[in-house]
């Protein structure tokens, strides 16, 4: 499988916050709750399998009972009188103390449960399957995230730099207007155009400073810490398509979405066999052995053993098992309404981003060549002025229709990255491991492969197999330090 290509590494000491679009892809890989839960949910999702091949273990069973028993036992005993030759009866009565251990030990094993058990296994397995793709969708999903407010950061960096550099420009624009009508080379009504336009620029620069405030705290939320002061402005993601055709193909076979709900539909119809096989009859064995300590009184013991075998025919409950097989078939029906609808949001997702990606990249050349034309015109106009064939208002005019091509240059440089990671994540491959992160990747499978046969085991062994610490957390490990590269978009 092919990495795409990401900007070239800037990884700063650890202490540092992310100055490139890798360091922050990286913080978020490790550090992003969202993507922390659904790890978790994952792991519990795994031990769905484990839980399910428990069906054909047997299950051991040891009970015990101590304690002591004191009270009297009263005996009637006949007998007759012997002046009188009349029947008589008296009573003893005999104090009674004694100490009484019971132990058994059963083992039961279910030999036939209408096929429950392998229905619970494959459901569980297909039940993993699809949280791992959810997994992935989540990772995606953060990742994209991530990207648009690592951009947006620089976007809005680049748009407060330019809206204040336009305020200074028509900072010094207002003095010269001042100074001419100081001189009456012009009327007051250039001095008040020179002012709006002064003040809209400071309204300007008042907006995008809250912009960026705002990224700021979105790329922290995301990333768990602010960006850098300097930040290495991302390249567009070298595809690994061919066209559009490609592109939709990719979309439905390996975006996660569908991936999940193909598994999810698996499981349901795995959910409709589990259903049935409450209807089956059950049939299990039983052996057990116990001992009794005094059982009968002192010095007395017991022991024994027996072998059972508990047949059980379900005859009628109630209509509830009915009710259950109705209802997983309805969530089959659900099911496949879903993977239908995954397939159509993964081709409509991806060719939104094509078709976007295409556009923008269109509207990079023809704006470039708008700013070239626009400078043209300005400094076409600014002369004109000086020799008073333009007005005040051209100039001003002529400053705002550069201003505003520059500003759109921006936003489409923008555009270009966020759709290029936009199509990544609908055919699947904004992944760590298709980004080919510096990280140490959660490993899902290793997990998976500790905890599905075992016996026991609390699951710290299998933590640390999946790289991730007893608490959840990832574990790290250190970052190679090289110097900073600050590149200008192409």
């Amino acid at each position: 499988m092919s990495v795409l290509a990401l900007q070239p590494l800037a990884w700063a000491s650890p202490d540092e916050r992310p100055a490139t679009l890798t360091q922050a892809l990286s913080e978020a890989y490790a550090d992003n709750p969202t993507l922390q839960e659904q790890r978790a949910n994952l792991r519990a999702t795994d031990e769905t399998v484990p839980a399910a091949l428990a069906g054909w273990r047997p299950t051991v069973e040891l009970q015990g009972t101590a304690g002591r028993i004191t009270g009297v036992e009263t005996e009637q005993l006949p007998g007759t009188n012997p002046l009188t030759g009349a029947p008589t009866l008296s009573h003893l009565r005999l104090p009674q103390s004694r100490n009484e251990e019971i132990g058994q030990l059963t083992v039961t094993e279910q030999l036939f449960s209408g096929g429950a058990t392998v229905a619970k296994t494959h459901e569980a397995k297909n039940s993993v399957y699809a949280a791992r793709a959810q997994l992935l969708s989540t990772e995606q999903t953060v990742f994209t995230k991530v990207v648009n407010a690592y951009v947006t950061v620089i976007t809005d960096r680049q748009l407060l730099a330019l809206d204040i550099n336009n305020r200074s420009v028509l900072a010094q624009q207002l003095k010269a207007v001042n100074d001419q009508f100081g001189v009456g080379e012009i009327t007051e009504t250039s001095v008040a155009q020179a002012k709006a336009s002064l003040a809209g620029a400071q309204e300007q620069v008042e907006v995008a400073r809250g912009n960026l405030n705002i990224a700021n705290e979105t790329f922290r939320q995301l990333v768990g810490s602010y960006p850098a002061a300097e930040l290495v402005p991302p390249q567009p993601l070298a595809l690994p398509v061919k066209g559009k055709a490609d592109l939709v193909r990719q979309a439905m076979i390996n975006n996660p979405d569908v991936v999940a709900a193909l598994f999810t539909q698996s499981a349901d119809v795995d959910a409709v066999d589990v259903a049935i096989a409450a209807l089956a009859p059950q049939l299990s064995v039983s052996a057990s052995a116990f001992s009794e300590h005094n059982p009968l009184g002192p010095n007395s013991s017991s022991r024994g053993g027996q072998v059972l075998a508990n047949l059980t025919v379900p005859l009628y409950q109630g209509g509830s098992e009915y009710a259950a097989i109705r209802q997983a078939r309805d969530k089959v029906q659900y099911g496949i309404a879903g993977v239908v609808d995954a397939r159509r949001t993964a081709v409509q997702s991806a060719t939104q981003a094509w078709e976007g990606l295409i556009a923008s990249k269109a509207a990079v050349r023809s704006t470039k060549e708008q700013i070239k034309s626009d400078a043209i015109a300005l400094d076409g106009t600014e002369r004109q002025e000086i020799v008073g064939t333009r007005d005040t208002l051209d100039v001003l005019n002529a400053q705002q229709l550069l201003f505003n091509a520059q500003t759109t240059q921006i936003q489409n440089i923008a555009n270009v990255v966020n759709e290029s990671y936009g199509i990544a994540a609908a055919i699947g491959r904004l992944t760590a491991t298709d980004l080919a992160l510096p990280v140490t990747h959660y490993d899902d499978l290793k997990y998976y492969d500790q905890v599905k046969d075992a016996l026991f085991g609390n699951g710290n062994e299998a933590y640390e197999q999946a790289g991730i610490s007893p608490d959840g957390a990832l574990l790290r490990t250190p970052a190679p330090v090289v110097p900073k590269l600050i590149m200008s978009p192409k």
